[in-house]
């Protein structure tokens, strides 16, 4: 045992550069999670780190580790594909070399996978030796990644970091091992004390942490190199990242090419394909409330999209006037915002209707003027229709409008049955449609996903939480994966990655199938907002609520219909968050009606399990790091005390005290502690005469006193010179003597 010990403590070196690679792989196993199957990434990583325990924990030959490792492997690949039921033991196979060989069949390409990862791993620790090799393969990983976070829809910011804190603990690693090669001796005196260096590395770290955390945010300058040859060439900007507010998904695109530009489309019956980014701007938005721009909505889906375009036979329409109140199919019994919309179109675009939030009351001003024709409301799907009668009217270049923006009781809605939300309901059938064909597999995922609900809301979030933790965002889906005929079907099973039309789509065709009036809706994400100048910036109470909304903000996402409650927002796209308002449910009733409406943002409509896991580790982590600092503080501070002790005295006088001066204000100190306990120097007493009455009156400390007296006239009167220990002495006894004291009591 001793001598297995030895051995690890001798290879200690080689353990953390295995640590750390196994850190780094992590990171490339999270960026592969999507794209790989999930046995395969349960096998990688489970042959990682197995092949790490052995490396560390069994130091025998190399030859003898590897026959090890790669039977661990075999086990480990063996077992994966046995519990993800990909193998079933053909009960004809009778002999072993039958079963081997049916077993080495399943195997492919997995063992591949878990042999080559671990070959990866184990050549890099091998070559990986110095600190220079240090520094060019972290540095290399860290551009693959950022690469890959710049040029793909994958955010992989977390993985950069943490690649990053590999790299600092390896070169912290390697740093102590040249000292231990170089210096062997100092290398001994200093395992004498290794709190001192894991509190050093500690330090370190955790400042680097909150540094790090802290950075004010700081908007890039300069144009990355990929895209300004992109917008060279006229391509413009391609970035394809899946975060609210900046990168948005193209609405109802029916090409299978990828060559098409996002924006909004006008037909929506074969939702699909790719496209690329084009951010050109559209409208100008001027909105106390960060919104979407809600356009039109389908209610009829196909199994390929939305196949109700026309817009005379979508419903029944009524020509409306500039400032007239539009009217409300659906009442709400939810307290709403009134909200102001100023928008701006750009370019001089032309749509089929006009955006505003959701829901527009009224049209306030068409081209500045309070009167205009050529406006249709439809109330049932709120829609705002231009020039539908046909005459070829101008799009209006600016319009003014007024909407009511619901204020959400999300506990109250969150506990209404289905009974309570739709009974006696006229609502149309068609918002319960699915098609005749729908796939029952779709149904079935969508009760199982659901199972822990028991009202339509909880059901309806968790779909929304489903839709988007499972599947990664991409604006160009491998739709080569698809071979099922209804489009939903084909994005939970097949494709499994998409943009805002699978996602949407789905969440409406999900809940229609439990029996949850649902529909889709198409428009424009809030957009942007512009800098404001620096000198607006820093007048208190300047607010910023112009948006810029471009092509690439064109968006789609599902209303679902709760009752009384009216038609509520839901958004499943991943990295997009629908701005709702909240009812403050725990208001006194007692307090005004207007309290009960004070409302602030919140993502979306989500159970409070789902809230909180917005606390994710990487909270702890800092304040694990806040709390290092701290001690090292506090301990820093106790370090210093004696300096501290002194440092009025010493900012009193102008100068630092010297060794005499400290035994008097020592001794000062203790007299004071002993005033407060009782034993009372007269003024017309020394010091001597004081301790030899208190010595008789306390016998119990009488040799701390004396011995305390004698330090004290020694500094007073004698010409011996007094060293800085004869203070701390001072400082020492007087603590006997307050231990004594209270002992006694």
């Amino acid at each position: 045992m001793r001598t297995w010990w030895n051995q690890i403590k001798f290879s200690w070196h080689r353990s953390f550069s295995l640590f750390w690679l196994l850190i780094i792989a992590q990171q490339w196993i999270s960026y592969t999670g999507p794209i790989w199957l999930n046995q395969t990434t349960a096998s990688v990583w489970a042959a990682l780190i197995t092949i790490t325990v052995i490396e560390i924990l069994i130091p025998v030959k190399v030859q003898f580790r590897l026959i090890m490792e790669i039977v661990a492997i075999f086990y480990i690949v063996y077992r994966t594909i046995t519990n993800y039921e990909i193998y079933n033991p053909d009960p004809w196979a009778i002999t072993l070399g039958d079963r081997l060989q049916d077993i080495s069949v399943y195997m492919v390409p997995y063992i591949w996978f878990a042999l080559g990862a671990s070959a990866l791993l184990l050549l890099s620790s091998w070559w990986v030796s110095s600190k220079r090799r240090i520094l060019w393969f972290v540095g290399m990983n860290i551009v693959a990644l950022a690469a890959l976070d710049s040029f793909t829809s994958i955010v992989l910011w977390q993985e950069v970091a943490w690649t990053v804190f590999a790299g600092m603990g390896w070169l912290v690693s390697q740093h102590l091992r040249s000292f231990q090669l170089h210096y062997p001796r100092g290398w001994v005196h200093l395992l004498e004390y290794p709190s001192k260096i894991v509190m050093n590395i500690a330090i370190v770290f955790s400042l680097v942490i909150l540094i790090g955390v802290n950075m004010p945010d700081v908007r890039p300058t300069l144009t990355d190199p990929y895209t300004a040859w992109q917008d060279w060439n006229g391509n413009g900007k391609s970035s394809g990242k899946s975060t609210t507010g900046t990168t948005k998904s193209n609405t109802g695109s029916s090409s299978s090419i990828n060559n098409t530009s996002s924006g909004y489309s006008l037909n929506d019956d074969n939702l699909g394909g790719g496209f690329n980014f084009d951010y050109t701007p559209v409208m100008t938005v001027v909105s106390d409330l960060r919104t979407y721009m809600r356009g039109e909505t389908r209610r009829v889906y196909s199994g390929s999209g939305w196949t109700d375009k026309d817009r005379l036979k979508r419903g029944p329409i009524s020509e409306v006037e500039t400032g007239e109140s539009l009217e409300q199919s659906v009442s709400s019994k939810v307290t709403t915002r009134t909200l102001k919309q100023t928008v701006k179109v750009l370019n001089n675009n032309e749509f089929p209707v006009l955006f505003g939030a959701y829901s527009v009351t009224s049209v306030d001003s068409l081209n500045g003027e309070a009167a205009g024709k050529g406006l249709f409301w439809r109330d049932r799907d709120s829609e705002l229709i231009w020039d539908v009668d046909g005459k070829k009217r101008d799009y209006p270049s600016n319009f003014e409008l007024t909407s009511e923006v619901p204020v959400i009781p999300v506990q109250e809605l969150a506990a209404k049955t289905y009974e309570e939300l739709y009974k006696g309901n006229d609502l149309e059938e068609s918002f319960l449609q699915l098609p005749d064909d729908f796939p029952q597999r779709v149904k079935e995922l969508a009760e199982e996903i659901t199972a822990q609900g028991t009202t339509p809301y909880e059901k309806a979030a968790l779909l929304q939480q489903y839709l988007q933790q499972t599947f990664p965002y991409t604006n160009k889906p491998d739709i080569s994966r698809v071979s099922s005929k209804d489009f939903v079907d084909g994005f939970l099973f097949e494709l499994r990655e998409g943009y805002c039309d699978y996602y949407s789509t789905a969440l409406v065709t999900m809940a229609r199938s439990l029996n949850i009036p649902a529909r889709w809706v198409k428009g424009y994400a809030p957009g942007e907002q512009p800098e404001l100048p620096m000198n607006l910036a820093q007048q208190a109470g300047a607010a910023n609520n112009n948006y810029t909304i471009t092509n690439a903000d064109a968006h789609s996402w599902a209303e679902v219909y709760f009752g009384e409650y009216g038609w509520i927002p839901v958004e499943a796209t991943p990295g997009f968050n629908v701005p709702l308002l909240t009812k403050n449910e725990q208001t006194p009733e007692t307090e005004p009606e207007d309290q009960d409406e004070q409302a602030e943002p919140t993502p979306e409509p989500v159970t409070n399990a789902q809230a909180d896991q917005g606390f994710h580790v990487g909270v702890w982590v800092i304040l694990a790091a806040v709390g290092v600092l701290l001690s090292w503080i506090i301990f820093k501070i106790w370090h210093m005390r004696f300096k501290l002790r002194f440092f009025v005295q010493q900012m009193r006088l102008g100068r630092p005290l010297t060794p005499d001066q400290k035994v008097v204000t020592e001794t000062e100190r203790w007299v004071r502690y002993l005033h407060r306990k009782g034993m009372i120097k007269e003024e017309h007493e020394t010091l001597r005469e004081t301790v030899v009455r208190w010595s008789q009156e306390r016998p119990a400390v009488a040799h701390h006193l004396s011995s305390l007296l004698t330090m004290f006239e020694q500094a007073k009167y004698s010409p011996d010179v007094i060293e800085d220990k004869d203070w701390q002495s001072v400082y020492t006894e007087a603590l006997r003597l307050r231990r004594t004291i209270r002992s006694k009591k």
